[in-house]
Order: C-alpha cells, then structure tokens, then sequence
C-alpha cells in the first residue's frame, strides 16, 4: 500500500504538480487512511475533500484479482486505485472554479448531474455497449467525475510508463522500420501530447507483445478511441496550465 502511495506522489512531484498536507491545509490537504472491515462496516474506496480512503483489503493480490475478475475489469490494481482517487483530488483544484470548467463539460459531460441516480444507474444496467468508442474505461461511463478520474488515472499511466522506459534508455528499432506500431524511436521528454501518443502506441504494443512471449494477461489491455484521447489531451493541458504557474 506504502509503495502505490510513494509512486503516486512520486510522479505527481515529476508532473510538478504540489501536494498541500492537512498541516499545510487542515480543511483540504492531502490526507491517506488505510482502513479494513469491519463486522456490519464495509470500507469503501474513495475521496473526500482531500481524504483518500483505501481499502486495506485491496492491498490483498488474490482478493483484488478475483473482485476484478468478477466485475469484469480488464485492470485493477493498486496504483490505479490511488491514481483514479487523486484525479478527484486534482479535479477540485484544476478545474472547478477555473477556465477549464466549460471545457471539461464540453468533453466529459455536466459534473452536476445527480451522483447517486448515475450510480445506481450503472450498477443496475451496466455500460453502454459502445463505452470504448467514448470512454477509457466502462466505469468511466458512470458519471463526469469518474470520467474525469479514470481518465486522469490514464494519463498517470502513461507518463510514468513512458518516463520508466526512457530512464531504462529504451528505444524502438524494428526490423520494418514501416511497421506503424513502431513510428518511434525514442523516447525523450518531457513530451507534448503528440509526442507522448506517438511514443505510447508502439511502447504498449511492444509490453503487451513482450507478456504474451511469455504467457502472461496483456499488461495494458486497453485501445484508446479519438473521443477517449481528446479527454487526455484535456488532462495533460489542465496539467500543464498548472505545473506551468
């Protein structure tokens, strides 16, 4: 639980973007507790106004993979956990009562739509059929706010994906230099948007080909859609406004 949290705030230091503490902030710092159930007591993973409340259990590797397995989820785990809970985080302080509040409705949908009607929406009926056409993940059909945090969790993904690689002074030379899932040869940084897409694609490419050498699950199971890549341009140039200041 101590190391997801530790790379959470490690990449959020590389993107330069500050983290306030409850000392610094007492209504709205950054605040972790790890809980477990309890009898007639069930943790629920989530945040609040600064307080990101985990599930020990999730910690648990057996656990988490058959809960994922059960509710369908192509990928679980818990960085993505802590990842997903700081896009609300951000989302607080990025967004909400910015410039950028028009253009995130534009994209991912009305923040003021009714939470608990949309969640119990989900759960009683599912996501729609299309979700990847519009969506990086079927959860993120939820709601605007899940949007938003499952797509802010992508992107963590990918950057620091991509910056691993790069430290590990990984590069792209194919035999056919043609072969389009290999149009980059490096892997420098930091990156434009552009940039960071056209590394993505051949480095995933490259991963998922790599696990399955070795009969393992694809470790990025995913295909991002046009609608589901201009989102993460949003996260990215909401990023960067910030860092930028």
């Amino acid at each position: 639980m101590e190391a997801a949290k530790r790379r959470l705030l490690y990449t959020l230091a590389v993107l330069g973007l500050r983290v306030d503490t409850r000392d610094e902030n007492p209504k709205t710092g950054l605040h972790f507790e790890f809980l477990e159930n309890r009898r007639g007591k069930k943790v629920l993973t989530g945040h609040d106004n600064g307080l990101i409340t985990m599930n020990i259990a999730e910690a648990d590797d057996v656990r988490r993979e058959r809960l994922r397995v059960a509710l369908r989820e192509p990928y679980r785990t818990l960085l993505g956990h802590f990842r997903h809970e700081i896009g609300h985080y951000y989302f607080d302080r990025l967004v909400v009562g910015t410039r950028q509040l028009n253009a995130f409705r534009t994209l991912f949908g009305d923040e003021r739509a009714d939470y608990s009607e949309a969640l119990a929406r989900h759960y009683r009926e599912g996501a729609p059929a299309d979700w990847g056409a519009t969506h990086v993940s079927a959860y993120a059909t939820m709601h605007p706010w899940e949007d938003w945090a499952e797509t802010w969790a992508h992107y963590l993904h990918m950057v620091d994906t991509i910056g691993t690689a790069r430290a590990c002074g990984i590069s792209m030379t194919p035999e056919n230099p043609k072969d389009p899932m290999f149009a980059a040869e490096a892997l420098p940084g930091p990156p434009s948007f552009d940039l960071l897409m056209k590394q993505w694609v051949p480095l995933t490419y490259a991963m998922n080909s790599l696990n399955r050498s070795l009969g393992m699950p694809d470790p990025y199971p995913f295909a991002l859609a046009p609608a589901a890549v201009k989102k993460l341009r949003f996260v990215h140039r909401v990023i960067e406004a910030k860092a930028s200041r």
